[in-house]
């Protein structure tokens, strides 16, 4: 009886033997680190599988008898006994998120889910955990957790929108300020509601498109805000699509970038009108140095209506009869003069009236015209003659006709002044206008004998001048008014015949079209 209790015993414990073998075995196989540890605060460890050679470096009869406790990051050694965010608890297994030290010295983060073994009057035996390395999982968690911190501080506009819909998903702080509503307001937006119709048709559904099929797209697309968001100003930069890999690649969603401008607008405007009082008082200025040209200009249509008036009223006063067409023809040159003199006070006014930016079409070879009349008596007295070489399809130009004729005027004084010094006899002076790839270029030159190169790199410098009385602002502000409208402004010279003086401007759109249709 008793052998037959003994073989079962002996049947039982090989039973038990072959579970715990193969128990064994798993737990050895496995890339997980399995451990037993003392119940006690230390952790020492008991014993552990292979996998901790891969985990942490240490061969398991290295690690046996070692204080487990020793080797937790400070900051998370006592995560346990606090029950940190790190720590959860379900079914009586704890899992415990943390950095260990690894034999080399660095760490690594483990995820290590433990249960106490206890006897059956309660008394813990001995703790088991499966840990392992979730490096990896956490640093990509701490990446996208800085760069959402750098999202939401980002001075940019952010916002995410579903692909399908273009319903806001997400607004970072920027994009909730801009658009006046708090972060949680983003699912009231829809992004069709952010542009007027022409641009949601003609740019934004484009740029859309372009970024499913490229991956992104840059440019800039103003934006309508609504009411809530006050008098700001914004723009689309840039569109990021995002796949779906579960989808075939669909797009699942776009991420939107912007930018809130109504500071540089600001900036941008205070500067414009900065520019226009600088060109005004340039304008001013110029006027101030023609003062004795113009009075003697103003003066000989004047003293000519005086001079028809007194010969007129003579032959009336000596009793000879005024034939009714002599005075006919008197009135008409009286007329010719005060027309000729009011011209000249009309054009005067208009050159120095203060005026905003306004951007006309207009011919540049009328305003080359315009400006050397206005300059006819100042080149008069200086034996200068203004020769015109320009293009015979007169080109046009859209920009503020003010600002421009005020740069020819600058170019024609400055070679006039030339002359100042030169004791040639022939004193040309040759504007010229052409049209080239879309672009209008005119030319002033002289032949006063040109400038040296130093004087030439600092030509277009603020308050460089060679001029005694000169304030040496034309110049600079004549290439600021060129590059405002697009263009560019330069000088060349070879030190010993003449100066060139030369810009470019974008010709009209109209100008454009129909040079390019009569090709």
């Amino acid at each position: 009886m008793s052998t037959a209790r003994e073989q079962a015993l002996e049947l039982e414990l090989a039973r038990c033997r072959r579970e715990a073998d193969r128990y064994r075995l798993l737990a050895e196989q496995s890339t997980d680190m399995i451990s037993r540890h003392t119940p006690t605060l230390d952790w020492t460890y008991v014993d552990v599988s292979p996998a901790v050679e891969k985990l942490l470096g240490y061969r398991a009869d290295e690690i046996i008898g070692t204080r487990g406790y020793d080797l937790f990051h400070p900051d998370d050694a006592d995560n346990l006994r606090n029950r940190t965010a790190s720590v959860s608890y379900r079914g009586g297994l704890y899992t415990n998120v943390f950095r260990y030290r690894h034999k080399n010295g660095h760490y690594v983060w483990l995820e290590t889910t433990s249960r106490t073994i206890r006897d059956d009057a309660g008394n813990p035996l001995e703790i088991i955990c499966v840990s392992r390395d979730v490096s990896s999982r956490e640093q990509a968690q701490l990446a996208t957790r800085r760069l959402a911190r750098v999202v939401e501080a980002c001075s940019d506009m952010v916002m995410f929108c579903v692909a399908d819909s273009l319903q806001l998903t997400y607004l970072n702080a920027a994009a909730s300020t801009t658009l006046g509503t708090d972060p949680a307001g983003s699912l009231s937006f829809n992004l069709r509601t952010l542009f007027s119709a022409d641009i949601l048709a003609g740019m934004l559904m484009p740029a859309l498109e372009q970024a499913s099929c490229h991956g992104i797209w840059h440019g800039s697309i103003p934006m309508q805000l609504p009411p809530v968001a006050g008098p700001r100003i914004a723009e689309i930069h840039e569109v990021i699509a995002h796949r779906n890999p579960n989808a075939r690649g669909g797009i699942e969603y776009y991420s939107i970038v912007g930018r809130d401008i109504t500071l540089k607008r600001q900036a941008q405007d205070a500067a414009k009108r900065q520019q226009h009082e600088m060109a005004h008082m340039s304008r001013l200025l110029s006027v101030g140095e023609m003062a004795t040209g113009l009075a003697h200009e103003i003066n000989q249509p004047l003293a000519t209506i005086l001079n028809y008036c007194r010969g007129t009223l003579r032959r009336v006063e000596e009793g000879h009869g005024l034939d009714p067409e002599l005075a006919l023809r008197t009135m008409e040159r009286v007329t010719g003069q005060a027309r000729r003199a009011a011209e000249i006070v009309k054009r005067l006014r208009s050159f120095v009236r203060r005026t905003e930016y306004q951007r006309i079409e207009f011919s540049i070879n009328e305003s080359c015209h315009e400006v050397a009349e206005f300059l006819h008596q100042e080149a008069s007295d200086g034996g200068i003659e203004f020769e015109f070489s320009l293009e015979p399809s007169q080109p046009l130009l859209s920009a503020d006709r003010i600002q421009i004729e005020q740069v020819l005027l600058n170019l024609m004084r400055n070679a006039i002044e030339a002359y100042a010094d030169c004791d040639r006899p022939r004193r040309p002076v040759n504007i010229a206008t052409r049209r080239r790839d879309g672009y209008v270029e005119v030319a002033v030159e002289d032949r006063a004998g040109g400038i040296g190169s130093e004087t030439l790199q600092r030509l277009f410098d603020a308050f460089y001048t060679s001029k005694p009385s000169g304030l040496g602002m034309g110049l600079s502000i004549s290439r600021t008014i060129i590059e405002t409208h697009g263009g560019q402004l330069w000088a060349e010279s070879d030190g010993s015949s003449g100066t060139l003086f030369q810009f470019r401007l974008p010709a009209a759109r109209r100008d454009v079209a129909q040079h390019q249709d009569g090709k």
